[in-house]
């Protein structure tokens, strides 16, 4: 029974790669993979806008490669699912435009010699609610949707459509989860189905599998399409944009965010690498035993090579001072632009994966910067 006076609630939600944000995210980077695929060293800066039956990708790109746009774009959506016409947006009838230009030179300056290309802070956080040393709210937030994905990809349930978001309230008590006080999921879904197998069918297929038994009680309230129909969804119902989706990107606002959206971006733009770096560092810090939760920010000025400053936070669960976390920091890793590209090995075709279900606490190939190889060295850095 849960017991109202000693706990507080958190939530995070989380989109399907079929919402039409995340197919926005999943275009820019796309592109931004065909770029390196023939071209490490290409500069990518790029979004889109889509509507009905339109994608819209603009910006800036410096690269000795050609990259047919329109036809990464229909792929994205076809890999999505929006593979019939009475979807209302499908790949193959797809209206692309463009607008597409070079680097500013300014800009270039900056990089060419190792500095940020623009100024800014990012935040990388890390906490050991999860084995993946993340917030639990936004993990089971992804876990939803990509299941929800899944099952419509393998033809569990067979009615449903791309789009969709799943919703997650934890409660904690003495700062630990203890338990899911909320579920909701919306999911598209075909016209002839009806409301009640499909909400049979989500409980089953999609929240059972995914939430552990022990979280969840006879308190626990689920809600499947609140509204009931929801078959106009994806571009049709509403417009997407890349980088409207940072929190569900990042740590469903669980930890602070600097602002800068990652998708379209190639490393040099330290939105991206910076955020990915700081996230790194504090899961090497948890990971080390140094504390069981640390908020990193790093903060750079535009052509400048090393960040003017460096944050850390760690909530109070660490007994040693931050100052002296800084400073192991500082000793151990190169923070300048082409130093986290190295480290992280970041010149490389592996964003698009990235673009949806969130770009931190995936354990997954390519994603160098869930790596806790450093953890050894810090420790030793601080504790001598």
């Amino acid at each position: 029974m849960k017991n109202t006076q000693a706990q507080r609630l958190f939530t995070s939600e989380s989109v399907t790669e079929g919402h039409p944000d995340k197919i926005c995210d999943q275009v820019s980077d796309a592109i931004l993979d065909a770029v390196l695929a023939d071209d490490p060293q290409g500069r990518v800066a790029v979004e889109a806008l889509t509507t009905r039956g339109l994608v819209i990708v603009a910006g800036e790109m410096s690269t000795h490669t050609y990259v047919d746009i329109p036809e990464v774009v229909r792929e994205v959506v076809r890999e999505v699912g929006y593979t019939r016409p009475e979807y209302g947006f499908e790949y193959s009838s797809l209206a692309v435009l463009t607008s597409i230009q070079e680097q500013s030179p300014d800009i270039y300056r900056g990089v060419k010699v190792g500095g940020a290309g623009d100024q800014g802070m990012m935040f990388g956080f890390a906490v050991d609610e999860t084995p993946e040393l993340m917030p639990m709210p936004i993990m089971l937030a992804h876990r939803l949707v990509r299941r929800l994905a899944w099952v419509r990809k393998n033809q569990v349930l067979t009615y449903l459509r791309p789009d969709g978001k799943s919703q997650v309230t934890v409660a904690y008590e003495n700062d630990r989860p203890v338990r899911v006080d909320t579920v909701v999921i919306s999911a598209q879904h075909c016209p002839d189905v009806h409301m009640d197998d499909l909400r049979q069918d989500i409980i089953e297929q999609v929240i059972k599998p995914v939430i552990p038994e022990g979280l969840m009680d006879r308190d626990t309230r689920i809600f499947i399409n609140p509204t009931g129909r929801f078959v106009i969804g994806g571009p049709v119902g509403d417009t997407g944009v890349t980088g409207r989706k940072i929190m569900v990107d990042s740590y469903g606002g669980y930890a602070r965010h600097g602002g800068g959206c990652f998708s379209g971006k190639d490393p040099t733009k330290v939105d991206r690498s910076a955020a990915y770096m700081a996230r790194y560092i504090a899961k090497n810090l948890v990971k080390a035993g140094v504390a069981r939760k640390v908020e990193v920010q790093l903060a750079y000025a535009i052509g400048v090579q090393q960040p003017v400053a460096i944050y850390v936070d760690t909530f109070g669960t660490s007994e040693v001072p931050e100052s002296r976390i800084v400073e192991a920091i500082r000793k151990r890793y190169d923070l300048s632009p082409w130093g986290i590209i190295k480290h992280l090995n970041l010149q490389r075709p592996v964003y698009r994966r990235t673009a949806a279900y969130g770009h931190f606490g995936r354990e997954e190939d390519g994603f160098t910067w869930e790596l806790t190889d450093t953890a050894r060295d810090l420790r030793e850095l601080i504790y001598g």
